[in-house]
């Protein structure tokens, strides 16, 4: 359930649709309309009537736990475990510390071709207990020692999630980190905000690249997406905004009302190179507008409706010919010429409305909904995993690894080994997006009230 502490409209929305699958909802709405049949009786029936509907949920929603206290009752467990671990670790006296240590080197010394691996901090996952015997790639770690140093650091690193400050509290809708690694976020009111790649490991100071959108109207932006090699990155909102920027020199262009649309735009995808760039917007009506850019214009096709008119609600482009849109009709579309056409490759069979996708290439694809599940695309079925209990509104991928993002501020990622973990580190509001480059040297989400995560 939600876990707003402040009980927003946002946290009752998100209770509220899971509310509607239980029994409870069940007899609350045969209950009114049972009373509702008696109003023929008099007229006060309709009390209880709206009573029996109403209050269950209100109750229900008030009842459950804050954040708060989740968080307050997670840690007195932590602390318990620790107060109480196990009888071999405490009673364990220096002299058996001794004798064990004496094995462990009897046996390294004595046997030349021999490991011994032991499990220790740097190998396991933050907020997990669960041993990784084998490393990314699948490989025991007995037979990568030589590798071993990398492999440490790769893990070290992967972890290390902190919130960032950034210079606005405006909700961040998107955010794209490009090759080279720099990061944008887009926001309400037109903003872009511009993070400049990390040197030497020093921090990476966020500044205002736009304050206002590309056509200076401070419309609400939705959607970025950068070039495959970094260095052009595109942004789309409300009223048709559309505008390209430049990362080297922060030099943007306005190409707001495409072909003369106004529509708004949820989200753009990006594939190419820079100067050689496909750009696909999508729109509330289920059509998606295809672009591209040369010598510093956009040539724009006629709109094609990959689905049944549905609001399309996530597009995403694997390269310059393949990728994926979604819509909020349980639809998933695969393109393999750049947007000029879409196959339907759903319905997905979610329980709830489709949010967000991730690809890396053809035939593979994960679409999150609003329930809190991932979908997975295999050859002929698409199978769900649960993440957790708020809707998954980001997702990205990248060879080895996906990471998603939920309307609680939660961050989950997943390896290899397709287990679905979540981090420690929380944002204070929704995270609604996050972006990795291909690597996964900087990783970025972003959320409500100028909320921002990063892991590098």
């Amino acid at each position: 359930m939600a876990t707003h502490d402040s009980r927003s409209v946002d946290g009752f929305l998100s209770f509220f649709r899971s509310y509607t699958k239980t029994w409870i909802h069940a007899v609350a709405t045969a209950g009114m309309t049972a009373f509702g049949t008696l109003t023929i009786v008099h007229r006060w029936f309709v009390v209880p009537a709206i009573a029996s509907y109403v209050l269950p949920p209100i109750v229900l929603y008030l009842r459950q736990p804050s954040a708060a206290e989740t968080e307050q009752e997670e840690t007195e467990r932590e602390e318990r475990k620790e107060r109480t671990g196990p009888a071999e670790r405490t009673e364990r006296t220096p002299e058996d510390a001794d004798r064990v240590s004496g094995e462990r080197t009897a046996v390294v010394t004595t046997e030349e071709d021999t490991r011994v691996t032991e499990p220790g901090p740097e190998r396991l996952d933050r907020g997990s207990t669960t041993d990784r015997s084998v490393t990314d790639s699948g490989t025991p770690p007995a037979e990568a020692d030589e590798t071993a140093p990398d492999r440490v650091e790769e893990l070290e690193r992967t972890r290390d999630w902190t919130l960032v400050d950034v210079p606005t509290e405006t909700t961040l809708n998107d955010v794209s980190v490009t090759e080279t690694g720099s990061v944008y976020a887009v926001g309400d009111d037109g903003l872009v905000l511009a993070a400049a790649p990390i040197e030497d490991g020093a921090e990476s100071e966020w500044s205002i690249a736009l304050a206002d959108g590309p056509a200076a109207a401070g419309e609400d932006l939705s959607g970025v997406d950068a070039t495959s090699d970094g260095e052009t990155v595109w942004v789309a909102g409300d009223s048709g905004a559309v505008g390209r920027l430049e990362t080297d020199t922060g030099r943007h262009e306005d190409f707001s009302a495409p072909a003369g649309i106004t529509d708004n735009w949820p989200g753009v995808a990006v594939g190419g190179v820079s100067g050689d760039e496909t750009i696909l917007l999508i729109n509330g009506s289920g059509e998606v507008y295809r672009g591209r850019y040369g010598d510093g214009d956009v040539s724009w096709d006629d709109p094609v409706t990959p689905g049944d008119g549905s609001s399309l609600s996530g597009i995403v482009l694997a390269d310059a010919s393949v990728g994926y849109c979604c819509d909020t009709n349980d639809g998933v579309f695969e393109t393999t010429d750049g947007g000029r056409s879409f196959d339907g490759i759903g319905p997905v069979g979610a329980g709830g409305t489709l949010e967000s996708l991730a690809t890396l290439g053809q035939d593979d694809c994960l679409v999150s909904d609003d329930d809190g599940v991932v979908h997975r695309r295999g050859t002929s079925t698409w199978t769900p995993e649960r993440v957790g209990e708020e809707a998954v509104c980001g997702i990205v991928r990248r060879e080895g690894e996906t990471i998603a993002c939920d309307a609680d501020g939660v961050i989950y990622e997943r390896d290899s080994t397709a287990n679905w973990e979540r981090v420690e580190v929380r944002a204070p509001e929704s995270l609604l997006a996050v972006s990795t480059d291909s690597a996964g040297r900087r990783t970025v989400a972003v959320g409500e009230n100028g909320s921002v995560v990063e892991r590098r």
